[in-house]
């Protein structure tokens, strides 16, 4: 009998609440649940990315390529400094949410007030780049011609370098009308709705001999093939069959449709983890305003809410390493 007592007056100590896993509070703990279920979300989406691009490895556009816009620097070849400078953005507000959080812990509150708000500016930052960024990739530079095998093939001069279709594409009187939004038949005549036809390209292309393509697979060096002019003309007239321009869930003239896939999906999710965190730092920047933790004598909930940003930016930093970078 006093053993049984003895039992269930340790188990009424250990589970009735007063006791404190790892020292933590409920909210700390939940908000630790919460974490690592979502690195685990991250973690698969990360992990079906790898495996896609080791399956099309010979075919995955290179991001050197593609992510080489700077805001107000049209035409500025820069590759992958757009992205580096939003990396630095988030990795900045990580560290003012520390210092917000060592302030919250000394309940020096002005210092808190200017931490998040430091905070809440670089992620409206981000979010504001990666907004840019989806319009950037989405409306394209250069761009291409899909196969009938639903391959991309894109321009080059004889000097190798890019040369959007707007260059040389010409204009076909009346290629286009039928095709307006306007009259319906768009929708059933072509599968994009593209700044050129596929025939006014083919005949800019023919005319101009200094043109050449190169196909979304790499060769023994680890570059896009070059056709000859004779075979780019034979690839053209033969396989071409529709224009792309930018990237959408269907077609990408950056190469492999999955890359765009990937790219809204994996980076969409982050962009919603980070504006959410920037809602969430915002009220409790109002609170910290109006002294609400003061009155509670504690900063737990800016503690709770840096938690939250931290994860947010390192799984930034997995995803730039493993989509932009790797």
């Amino acid at each position: 009998m006093d053993t049984t007592v003895a039992k269930t007056g340790t188990e009424g100590k250990t589970w009735g609440g007063d006791n404190k896993p790892l020292n933590a509070s409920y909210g700390k703990m939940m908000m630790w649940f919460f974490i690592v279920s979502d690195a685990l979300t991250f973690s698969g989406f990360i992990a079906a990315y790898g495996f896609s691009r080791f399956k099309f490895i010979d075919a995955w556009p290179i991001a050197d390529e593609v992510f080489t816009h700077v805001p107000f620097l049209h035409g500025v070849p820069a590759p992958m400094y757009y992205v580096a400078f939003m990396t630095f953005i988030l990795i900045f507000s990580s560290v003012t949410m520390v210092l917000a959080v060592d302030a919250g812990h000394k309940m020096q509150q002005k210092k808190v007030i200017w931490y998040m708000f430091f905070t809440i500016i670089g992620g409206a930052i981000f979010v504001g780049s990666q907004a840019w960024e989806w319009a950037t990739f989405i409306k394209g530079d250069y761009g291409a011609v899909e196969t009938k095998g639903g391959k991309i093939i894109q321009f080059l001069d004889t000097d190798g370098k890019r040369v959007a279709i707007a260059d040389f594409a010409q204009h076909i009187p009346g290629a286009r009308e039928i095709h307006e939004r306007k009259n319906g038949v768009w929708y059933q005549a072509e599968e994009t709705q593209t700044t050129f036809s596929f025939e006014e390209v083919k005949a800019g292309f023919l005319a101009n001999d200094n043109l050449l393509v190169r196909t979304q697979y790499y060769d023994e060096n680890g570059e896009p093939t070059v056709l000859s002019r004779e075979a780019s003309i034979n690839k053209i007239v033969n396989d071409g069959k529709l224009v792309v321009e930018g990237a959408n869930l269907k077609h990408n003239e950056y190469g492999h449709p999955l890359f765009a896939d990937f790219f809204f999906f994996i980076t969409g999710f982050h962009g919603f983890h980070v504006f959410t965190g920037v809602l969430i730092n915002i009220i409790v920047f109002f609170n910290v305003i109006i002294g609400t933790y003061e009155r509670r004598g504690s900063y737990e909930m800016v503690e709770k809410v840096g938690l939250y940003w931290h994860f947010v930016d390192l799984v930034w930093v997995f995803v730039f390493t493993f989509f932009y970078l790797v």
